[in-house]
């Protein structure tokens, strides 16, 4: 499988976690205590849920909020 691209959302809770999930991979969430660890801990589950799919996963386009 080459390269893929997805879209992350990141938000930080009330007690300064920060947040991440994959909205085209339902499921695929982390946390972390930085910003970049949060980011680091994403690619991870993005791999272990992708690993886990019987199906391919299409990453979804992003159009604004």
């Amino acid at each position: 499988m080459g390269e893929q691209k997805f879209n992350i959302l990141v938000e930080q809770d009330e007690d300064g976690v920060f947040v991440a999930n994959v909205p085209s991979i339902p499921g695929c969430y982390s946390q972390g205590k930085s910003f970049e660890e949060v980011v680091n801990r994403i690619k991870e589950a993005i791999t272990v849920c992708i690993e886990s799919e019987e199906r391919d996963v299409v990453p979804m386009k992003f159009i604004g909020l």
